[in-house]
């Protein structure tokens, strides 16, 4: 078995990601996060190098996602941990395998216990995202997660429905004090299952027909509206901005854009429902 002889910064152009890596699919999936909190909280964990045979170069055994982490950052060197040896392949999967389960990203639930913990602490989301490197808006989520009523914190933590969607349910049916669990976790579900648009169509129409069911008002929202398709030109930097938005909304750029220009309609006194107010 190699041992680990020492431990160095090696140079990025010096290692080459070894075929015996186990995650060959999605590779590059969250390469962005990584690159994210390694830029924040530097590398906590160093990869693991074997030497190659011209001696001139070293394979990564461990690690190729922090590798890749690095050169997307602009980084020149990586600390490595270097083994005293050559790896078989074989040996070097087993590694690679035992990595990935110690490794495996925290669950859904712990990420929000953590997150909440530490907002309670901080009170500010900005600082518990600047702190463990996640993403802004998915820290914003998970806090927000603690006001859930606790049947739907039960269906968000089986995986019934999504987190968002449970949030978006809740809120649009506390408009007149505590909302009724039953009709929220049914509304939690089925939000779930439809697009952004559809979402926001079906909050609007709780909001303006407070007397029909839930069951109603989710076959109304499935139907949707005729919809127009219309081509805007945009410049990159609003182009960006708009896919931004969208990823933090959890949507489609299309429904994100739909549903921007719908506020900045209504916001500039044009009622998207009955023309100019």
């Amino acid at each position: 078995m190699a041992n680990i002889v020492e431990f160095k910064d090696i140079p990025l152009e010096d290692l080459v990601i070894g075929t015996s890596q186990v995650r060959l699919s999605d590779v590059g999936k969250e390469i962005d996060e990584i690159a994210d909190s390694i830029a924040k909280v530097g590398l906590l964990e160093p990869i693991l190098v074997a030497p190659l045979e011209s001696g001139e170069k070293y394979e990564i055994i461990l690690g190729q996602r922090r590798f890749l982490a690095h050169q997307r950052l602009g980084k020149k060197t990586i600390k490595a941990g270097i083994l005293d040896d050559r790896v078989e392949e074989i040996q070097a999967k087993v590694l690679s395998v035992t990595e990935n389960l110690v490794r495996r990203n925290l669950n859904r639930k712990d990420l929000i216990d953590v997150c909440t913990y530490l907002y309670k602490h901080y009170a500010s989301m900005k600082e518990v995202a600047d702190e463990t490197g996640l993403p802004y808006e998915k820290v914003r989520e998970y806090v927000k997660y603690d006001r859930l009523i606790p049947e739907l914190k039960r269906v968000v933590e089986k995986g019934d429905a999504t987190l968002k969607a449970a949030l978006r349910a809740q809120d649009a049916l506390a408009t007149e004090g505590d909302p009724d669990p039953q009709d929220s976790v049914k509304l939690a579900k089925e939000m779930s299952q439809m697009s952004g648009a559809q979402q926001e169509n079906l909050r609007k129409k709780l909001r303006d027909d407070s007397d029909a069911s839930v069951d109603e008002l989710v076959e109304r929202a499935k139907s949707g509206e005729k919809v127009t398709q219309i081509t805007v030109t945009l410049g990159k930097q609003i182009r960006n901005s708009l896919g931004q938005f969208a990823k933090d909304e959890g949507t489609t750029v299309d429904e994100a854009a739909a549903q921007l220009i719908e506020s900045g309609l209504s916001s500039g006194g044009y009622d998207p429902d009955r023309g100019i107010v």
